[in-house]
C-alpha cells in the first residue's frame, strides 16, 4: 500500500438461520451504499440457512457480480470460528465487520479509512454504535468506548473497550494475535484483549456513532441468568489467570457482572443503561 493512500477494504460478516431476512437485507445494503465501497464481501453462511435468507443472499450476489465471497460451513459452528474462516480468506489487508442484522451509516467506512489514511501506525478502529428498538429513530442509548490507546488498554482490564461490529482491522494484526478462538459470548473481547494488552495493537475509538445496533425488549432478559452469569466468571477468571485482569478486576468485573446477570431483568435494564452506557 503506498503511504497516505486509502486502503481497499473488505467486508465480513456471519449469518446463520435465526437471522431476520429482512434485517440482513438492510444490514447488507448499508455497507454496499458507503461512501467509499468494499471491493469484497466476505459472508459466512454458518450452518444451512433458511430459503428466506438465502433468497437475500442470492438476490445481492446477482446484483453485484464479483464481490462476494461466500463460505458454508455444513454445521452451525459459532461467530468466533466462522470469522476465524473469513480472515483467513480476505484478500485485503482491512477488514470492516459487520452484523447480520444491523446498520452501519453511510460515512462509516470512509471515516475510519480517513483517520486510517491520516494514522498509518493503527491497526485497529472502532467507534460508538447507536443502540435502536424496532426502527434507526427511536434510539435508546449511546454505547461509548474510550479513544485513544492508553485510555482503551486500561479499560480493556475490566470491561471490552472496542464494539465488535463497528471495527475496521487489518487482517495482518488480528492473525498475528492468533484470530478468533471459540469463546461463546466472548469472542470479540477474547480477540481484542490478546490484540490490545499482548500485542499492543495501536488501537482508536472514533468518538461518534457510525453504527446502529439492533436491540429489542427482552435484549436484557437474554444478559441474565445462572449459566449466563456462569459463563462471564468462567471467562473472566480466565482473563485473570492470562494476566489481563487483576484480581481486583477480576472482583469488579467479574463477580459485579455476574451479579447483575442474576437480578431481576427490570433492574439489570437499569443497569445496563443508566451505568454501561
Amino acid at each position: 500500500m503506498v503511504v497516505n493512500e486509502i486502503p481497499k477494504y473488505s467486508v465480513l460478516m456471519s449469518v446463520y438461520y435465526k437471522e431476520n431476512p429482512q434485517y440482513l437485507n438492510l444490514s447488507i445494503d448499508s455497507m454496499l451504499n458507503q461512501t467509499i465501497l468494499p471491493d469484497e464481501f466476505i459472508l459466512v453462511e454458518d450452518g444451512p440457512l433458511t430459503p428466506e435468507l438465502i433468497r437475500v443472499i442470492k438476490k445481492h450476489i446477482l446484483n453485484n457480480p464479483g464481490l462476494f465471497k461466500i463460505i458454508k460451513n455444513k454445521k452451525n459452528l459459532g461467530l468466533g470460528l466462522s470469522l476465524r474462516k473469513g480472515i483467513k480468506v480476505a484478500k485485503n489487508e482491512w477488514i470492516a465487520r459487520m452484523d447480520s442484522d444491523d446498520y452501519s451509516i453511510p460515512i462509516r467506512c470512509e471515516q475510519q479509512l480517513q483517520f486510517i489514511k491520516q494514522n498509518p501506525e493503527y491497526e485497529m478502529v472502532g467507534s460508538f454504535e447507536a443502540e435502536f428498538i424496532n426502527n434507526m429513530d427511536n434510539v435508546i442509548s449511546i454505547h461509548k468506548v474510550p479513544e485513544k490507546m492508553e485510555q482503551i488498554k486500561q479499560f480493556m482490564h475490566r470491561r471490552c473497550a472496542v464494539l465488535h461490529p463497528t471495527v475496521m482491522y487489518k487482517k495482518s494484526a488480528v492473525i498475528r494475535s492468533g484470530n478468533y478462538r471459540n469463546v461463546p459470548l466472548y469472542e470479540d473481547y477474547d480477540l481484542f484483549s490478546r490484540m490490545v494488552l499482548e500485542y499492543n495493537i495501536k488501537t482508536y475509538n472514533i468518538q461518534k456513532s457510525l453504527y446502529y445496533i439492533r436491540t429489542s425488549p427482552d435484549f436484557y432478559k437474554r444478559r441474565g441468568g445462572i449459566r449466563y452469569a456462569g459463563t462471564v466468571l468462567r471467562f473472566k477468571w480466565n482473563q485473570h489467570v492470562k494476566g489481563y485482569m487483576s484480581l481486583t478486576d477480576f472482583i469488579i468485573s467479574g463477580l459485579g457482572q455476574a451479579g447483575v446477570c442474576i437480578l431481576p431483568n427490570s433492574l439489570r435494564k437499569l443497569f445496563y443503561m443508566k451505568v454501561l452506557r
